[in-house]
């Protein structure tokens, strides 16, 4: 299983990724672990935003190359619960992601 996310940073960007292991890699951002991204550590990931699942990496990398390119606001947009097909239609085939379950 492969994920693709987003978190939030201290300065309210958005910073979006891929990984196998969710919970890890998540960690990795929030903690500043030498393994996180360039980013978070320079911008302060505060919390995991959203994330869908796919079945392999092909999609999760896929899906991550789109979503970087929408705005801020669409992006805002799907953290707030639109739907992927909303943005992504006729590019991917969102029916292949399943939303994550996030604890707030």
């Amino acid at each position: 299983m492969y994920y693709t996310y987003m978190i939030r940073c201290s300065d309210n960007s958005i910073y979006t990724g891929m990984t196998s292991n969710l919970e890890k890699r998540v960690e990795e951002h929030l903690t500043k672990s030498k393994n996180g991204a360039k980013y978070t550590k320079s911008h302060n990931a505060v919390k995991l935003e959203i994330a869908w699942k796919s079945k392999n990496k092909s999609l999760a990398c896929k899906l991550e190359y789109y979503l970087k390119k929408l705005t801020k606001c669409q992006k805002e947009k799907l953290i707030d619960g639109e739907k992927l097909s909303s943005y992504l239609k006729g590019k991917i085939d969102s029916r292949r992601y399943r939303k994550v379950e996030i604890s707030k």
